[in-house]
C-alpha cells in the first residue's frame, strides 16, 4: 500500500515565494525520493467547483478573484466559522493539463493537489475565538500532514507534524507584527498536541523545549540545506564579472552585500549606521523586498542616495527584488555578505555565501554561530561600533578573506543536500 504525505501550500502560492516555500519543495522531493505520495493543500478564494474542468480553471487562475463586496465577503466568512467545527473536507485537482498552467515550478513536485476555500485565514479565526484546530477530511488520509509553519490544522487518521521554525514573537517580540497572546496560545497548543514537532537549528529547538514545555524527544532538528542549480554555480567569473558590470555598474570583489527582507529582526539600520562609519571606500549593495517596520531603513536609504547624486559617487544600492540568477551572480562577486541578523531559526544567506565561496560577516546571536562554525567574523549585533570594525577588517584583510573562504565551503558541506536528506528520511521512515 502507498504511503502518503500531505503538505500545506500556505507559502507555495506566493508569487515571489519565501524561505519556507523553498523548504517545504525540497521536503517534497526528498519525500517523493522516499516512495511517499507527495500531496499538498492549498487555499483559493472562491469554493471550489464541484465540475474538475473548472476547479482547475479557479486553481490556475493566478490573477486572481474579482473582488467580492463587503456583506457577501462578511457572510462568506461566518458561513465558514459555522462550518469549522464539523472539518473542511478540501477539494481534489486533476490538473489534466487541459488548462494552462501558469504556476510553474511553484508547485513542488506532487501526486495529488487539494484546494478549501480560504483555508489558512478559516483556520486562524477558528482557532481565535474556539482555540481549536480544523479537522481536514480528504479522499484518502495522508499518513503523515507536515504543516511547514504553525498552522491550527490537522488531518483525520494522519500523523500530525507541525514545523516551528524559530521562536522570534516570543523571544525579539518587537521584531514581527503579530499578537503575541494568540501566536503564544498556538504554539502551546501545538506543542501540546503535534505528533511531532521540526525545527532547523538546536538553538530553535532549546527554544522550543524551554519555552513552550516540550520533551526533547518530541522534537527533531533537521536542519537546512541548500542546492542552487549547477549552471548558476559553474558559471565563469568572466561572465559574473560582465553581468554585474553591465547591469549593476558594479565591480566583482568591489562590494560589500547585504540580502533579506527588511524588517526588523535583519537589523538593516545598524548594517547602513555602521557601513558609514566605517568609512570604507566600496559600496554596499542591499537586496531585499521590504517587509514591515522598514521606514526608517528605506528613508536612510533614499537620503543617502539623494546626497550622492554624482556619477560613481553612490554608495548605497537598493535592489528591492532580483531572480535567484542575479541573486546568485551578487553573493558570488560581492567582498563579503553582511548578515548581522538579531535572530534566526536558521540564518540561509550564511550558507548560501559558504557555498558560494564569499566570506561572511554575521552575528554572534541565536543559531548563527551553529550554522557558521568558524567560518565567518561575528559581530554584536546591537553595537554599531563592532560591526563598523568588522566592516573595515573583512574589507582590508585579503588574507582574512581567503582563509574564512576556505573555511567556508568545508563548513557548509555539514548542511548538504545528502546530510539533510538523510536527517529527514529518518525522520520520516520512523514517522510514517
Amino acid at each position: 500500500m502507498s504511503r502518503r504525505i500531505y503538505f500545506d501550500g500556505l507559502n507555495l502560492s506566493l508569487e515571489r515565494g519565501t524561505g519556507i516555500a523553498t523548504y517545504t519543495r525540497k521536503l517534497a522531493q526528498i519525500a517523493r525520493d522516499l516512495g511517499f505520495e507527495v500531496g499538498v493543500v492549498y487555499s483559493s478564494p472562491q469554493r471550489p467547483a464541484k465540475n474538475p474542468l473548472l476547479r482547475d480553471v479557479s486553481f490556475l487562475n493566478t490573477s486572481g478573484a474579482a473582488p467580492v463586496a463587503y456583506p457577501k465577503k462578511l457572510l462568506g466568512i461566518i458561513c465558514d466559522q459555522l462550518r469549522s467545527p464539523f472539518g473542511v473536507a478540501p477539494s481534489a485537482v486533476s490538473l489534466t493539463g487541459t488548462v494552462t498552467d501558469q504556476l510553474g515550478e511553484r508547485l513542488p513536485l506532487h501526486n495529488h493537489l487539494y484546494v478549501a476555500r480560504n483555508l489558512f485565514a478559516n483556520a486562524g479565526r477558528y482557532f481565535s475565538w474556539s482555540g481549536r484546530f480544523i479537522d481536514l477530511a480528504f479522499d484518502t488520509a495522508p499518513d503523515i500532514l507536515h504543516c511547514t509553519y504553525q498552522l491550527p490544522l490537522r488531518a483525520k487518521g494522519a500523523c500530525n507534524i507541525y514545523t516551528i521554525h524559530d521562536l522570534v514573537p516570543l523571544r525579539l517580540p518587537f521584531a514581527t507584527l503579530d499578537n503575541k497572546r494568540q501566536t503564544y496560545r498556538l504554539l502551546r497548543k501545538i506543542a501540546a498536541e503535534a505528533d511531532h514537532i521540526v525545527t532547523v537549528s538546536e538553538n530553535s529547538k532549546q527554544d522550543i523545549v524551554r519555552l513552550l514545555g516540550v520533551d526533547e524527544e518530541r522534537v527533531t532538528n533537521t536542519y537546512e540545506a541548500v542546492e542552487f542549480p549547477l549552471g548558476l554555480v559553474e558559471r565563469p567569473d568572466d561572465l559574473v564579472a560582465e553581468e554585474l558590470r553591465g547591469a549593476y555598474g558594479l565591480e566583482p570583489q568591489g562590494y560589500l552585500l547585504f540580502y533579506g527582507a527588511l524588517e526588523p529582526k535583519k537589523n538593516v539600520g545598524r548594517l547602513i549606521d555602521a557601513y558609514m562609519l566605517s568609512g570604507v571606500a566600496i559600496p554596499l549593495v542591499i537586496t531585499g523586498a521590504g517587509g514591515w517596520g522598514n521606514q526608517a531603513e528605506l528613508t536612510m536609504i533614499k537620503e543617502l542616495r539623494d546626497e550622492e547624486r554624482a556619477p560613481g559617487t553612490r554608495r548605497i544600492h537598493h535592489f528591492e527584488y532580483v531572480t535567484l540568477p542575479t541573486l546568485v551572480s551578487l553573493i558570488r562577486g560581492a567582498r563579503a555578505v553582511l548578515f548581522p541578523s538579531l535572530y534566526e531559526g536558521f540564518g540561509l544567506p550564511v550558507l548560501e555565501a559558504m557555498l558560494l565561496g564569499t566570506p561572511v560577516v554575521t552575528s554572534r546571536a541565536s543559531s548563527l554561530p551553529e550554522i557558521a562554525g568558524d567560518a565567518a567574523l561575528y559581530v554584536d549585533p546591537y553595537d554599531i561600533d563592532d560591526i563598523a570594525e568588522a566592516i573595515k577588517t573583512i574589507t582590508a584583510d585579503a588574507g582574512l578573506r581567503s582563509e574564512l573562504i576556505r573555511r567556508g565551503r568545508t563548513q557548509a558541506e555539514l548542511f548538504s543536500v545528502a546530510r539533510y536528506r538523510e536527517r529527514v528520511a529518518a525522520l520520516y521512515e520512523r514517522l510514517g
